[in-house]
This record gives C-alpha cells, sequence and structure tokens, in this order.
C-alpha cells in the first residue's frame, strides 16, 4: 500500500522550498484556459510529456493572427507588415530568453523533422570514416536520425545507459571520444528515464575532443527554458507544443556550426541564417504565436516579483520557480513509489536529479492500468513513448511498455494526491 504520509509530505516540501518564491498556483492556472473548460474538470493531467496545456497568450495570438493578419508575411501592405513584425517577434524574443542570438533560432513543423534536417546537412558536411555518438537514453527523434547515416558510411557509436539505472555516464563518453568523433548526441534529459543530464560537462568533453554537440531538450525544456548560451552546446532542440505552446520545434544552433553545415533551404535563403535549415515555408501563424510563450513567462516573472523581466534573467527566475515547485510536488510521488516491490521506478528516486516523468515499468502491459487510472479521474499514458532502445536496455519489454505519469509547475497539489491515491487502488 501507498502511505498515506506520503501525500501529506507534499504541503511540508512545498512550505520548505518557501524561503526562496512560492509559487502562486491560482495565478498560474488562470493562464491555461483548459483549467476552465467544463469537460476537463475532474480530470488530472499527468501526460503532459506528450503535449502540455497551451497558456492564454499564445492562444490569444494565435487567434489575433488567423483573424487579423492571415496574409503572406513580408509584403509592403499593413497586414502583411504585421505578420511579418509578429514572426520576427516571436524570434527575438525567444532568442532573448534563450540566451542566443536572433539569428540563431530556426522554427520548423516538429522537433523530429528538425533533426532529419540536421541530419541531411551532416551527411554532406561528414566524411565517411568519421563518427558519430548517439545514445540509447534517447527518444528515437534524436536517435534514428543519426544511426541512419550508416549507410552513408559514417560510423556511429552508442553510448549506452547503466542497464540498472538508465544512467549516462560521461566517463563511458570519454573512453569513445577520438579525433574521428564530429558529432555527439544526448538528451538533456530522457522521456522515461527522467535524469537530468549535466550537458555542460558533457559539452566540454565533446569540445576538447573536436566534436560537436547536439541536445534534445524536448523532455526538459516544459520544465524550465536553460539558458542555451551559457549551456555551450552548438545545437539544442525542443518543442513549443510541450512547452505551453503551438505545434512547432524549435532549434538553436551556434552560428559557427550554422556556417559550415551546407545549406538545406532554397538556394536564395542559403544567406540567412534562420533559414538555411527549413526547407518548407514556416507556418506563419504558428511561429507568430510562439511570442505568447514568452509573454507567459514575462507574465509568471512579474507576478512573482522578478528584479528582472525580460531576456535570459527573466527566463533563469522562471525556470527555478517551476523547479522549485515540481521538486516539492514531484519528491512525495517517487516516495510513494520507489520501494514498491511489484513495480520498477526507472531512474532516479530524488526528485532534484530528475524532470516530473516517471515511467513505471510494471511487469505487465501498462495501457491497461493507465485505462484503468483514466476511469479515477488520472489522465496518463502506457506504452514504450518512442524510446524502445532505453527500455530494452533497462531488460524492459516495450510490447508492455511503462506507465508514464508527467506533470509540470501548473499541477495542483490536490492532483498529484489524488494520483497518489489512484495509483495505491489499480497497483
Amino acid at each position: 500500500m501507498i502511505l498515506r504520509r506520503e501525500i501529506a509530505l507534499i504541503a511540508s516540501l512545498i512550505r520548505k522550498g518557501s524561503t526562496r518564491r512560492t509559487m502562486d498556483i491560482d495565478f498560474v492556472r488562470k493562464q491555461f484556459p483548459a483549467f476552465e473548460q467544463a469537460a476537463l474538470q475532474g480530470q488530472a493531467f499527468f501526460e503532459n510529456a506528450g503535449g502540455s496545456y497551451t497558456c492564454r497568450q499564445v492562444i490569444d495570438r494565435l487567434f489575433r493572427f488567423y483573424t487579423e493578419h492571415k496574409v503572406q508575411p513580408y509584403a509592403p501592405y499593413a497586414a502583411s507588415q504585421v505578420a511579418g513584425a509578429e514572426m520576427d517577434e516571436a524570434r527575438s524574443r525567444m532568442a532573448a530568453l534563450l540566451g542566443v542570438g536572433a539569428q540563431d533560432v530556426s522554427f520548423g513543423p516538429s522537433t523530429t523533422q528538425n533533426t532529419y534536417v540536421l541530419a541531411q546537412a551532416f551527411r554532406k558536411f561528414l566524411k565517411p570514416g568519421e563518427k558519430i555518438i548517439v545514445t540509447n537514453q534517447d527518444h528515437e527523434a534524436n536517435s534514428g536520425p543519426w544511426r541512419r547515416l550508416v549507410d552513408e558510411g559514417i560510423e556511429v557509436l552508442e553510448w549506452q545507459i547503466d542497464p540498472a539505472t538508465g544512467h549516462l555516464d560521461p566517463t563511458a563518453l570519454e573512453e569513445r571520444l577520438d579525433e574521428n568523433v564530429r558529432l555527439v548526441c544526448f538528451p538533456h534529459c530522457s522521456n522515461v528515464v527522467g535524469e537530468i543530464n549535466p550537458v555542460t560537462e558533457i559539452t566540454a568533453l565533446a569540445h576538447a575532443a573536436g566534436a560537436f554537440v547536439c541536445v534534445d531538450g524536448v523532455s526538459y525544456a516544459p520544465h524550465g527554458l536553460p539558458n542555451v548560451g551559457e549551456l555551450g552546446p552548438d545545437i539544442y532542440l525542443f518543442s513549443a507544443y510541450k512547452t505551453y505552446g503551438p505545434h512547432q520545434g524549435i532549434m538553436v544552433i551556434n552560428p559557427a556550426l550554422a556556417e559550415l553545415l551546407p545549406n538545406q533551404a532554397h538556394y536564395f535563403n542559403a544567406d540567412v541564417p534562420y533559414k538555411r535549415f527549413t526547407p518548407a515555408g514556416p507556418d506563419h501563424a504558428q511561429v507568430a504565436a510562439c511570442a505568447g510563450m514568452v509573454d507567459y513567462f514575462e507574465a509568471l516573472a512579474a507576478h512573482h516579483g522578478a528584479t528582472e523581466t525580460k531576456g535570459a534573467a527573466m527566463g533563469t527566475f522562471v525556470h527555478d520557480l517551476m523547479r522549485q515547485r515540481e521538486i516539492a510536488l514531484l519528491q512525495p510521488l517517487l516516495d510513494a513509489v520507489k520501494d514498491r516491490n511489484d513495480i520498477r521506478l526507472l531512474g532516479p528516486s530524488a526528485a532534484e536529479d530528475r524532470a516530473p516523468t516517471v515511467a513505471l515499468a510494471l511487469g505487465r502491459a501498462a495501457e491497461p492500468v493507465a485505462k484503468q487510472l483514466a476511469e479515477l479521474g488520472i489522465m496518463a499514458g502506457g506504452g514504450d513513448f518512442y524510446a524502445v532502445r532505453a527500455l530494452n536496455a533497462m531488460g524492459v519489454d516495450p510490447s508492455e511498455g511503462v506507465l508514464r505519469l508527467s506533470f509540470t509547475h501548473y499541477t495542483d497539489q490536490s492532483e498529484v494526491t489524488a494520483l497518489i491515491e489512484a495509483l495505491d487502488r489499480v497497483l
């Protein structure tokens, strides 16, 4: 049985965290129209890793674009000028939040497609015999496109996780690095293991060996957008639709690397950095709506008394605010499942070491259990979540999959309590 004392710990952990800054959850949830919808009342959302609710600021911008200036942008007439200006605003403000230049940020239809485009660029850039290192901790989107370059004579090495813990050991990477390794690809955190990888340390190891670094930030970004400029990878990718925004993939590419890689867009766009890796025309409305994500972060910062309410400093404040709340909510859930002998928690049992994406191997098919939870008002998922290699490596049958419970800063304490009680009934 899950101990009821674990539920009580939620409130105490939040109180302990209040020595820094306590998040105003009522203010937060008012920014998300989903919480006002009758159809979602009584339903606690724990599949945020598959896609978050969208904040009001994004919805307002998307609606305005479609209703007021859904025209081809950058033409000389007024509506077109506004449309183009809103797209430029999204790029420049997102870049400022991420601590990079506006020309370094590109949009695309999804992170998976962005990665495929990048892989095609590297296909022409790399020479036969050169190497790429990938992991088996990744979502397939940051592994499969690179692995396919084997067909081009590129050697692909696998940096493997510990089969018991799912941990990626930087020492094991260091042993694989040599002068022929040109690219190292790994996740900021895995979408099933959840452990937060030390991006700066790993990047420094790869750079010292002369390799570029590509980080999949999809599973980390919803829990606080990082200062990519300070982290230091050459490529950082994440998905706006998992970060309170529209269905877009966002990628940051170091300008020095971008110049080295062959253009993947129309030849006449080769000299525009943010267009070089966007083969098709962008989704104008969704790009523009991404500024709403920054609107939301700025509103959070201002409401909670941040000294800086714009740019990277604001982003760091919001990042820490989100992480503080998530850690407080997550630890009781981890404590409730980590010592059970009938299930297996994948990844760390300490909340500060991971994102609030909790995968449980049940020793049986997970999807029917997710259905049972749905009947109790808990929205969660069961399956392999495109992390087949990670599950295989940890001895989890992908056909059974895992029960994945994922939340963000907007999750209410009462919802975590309801989740723990529901798990007690179905496990």
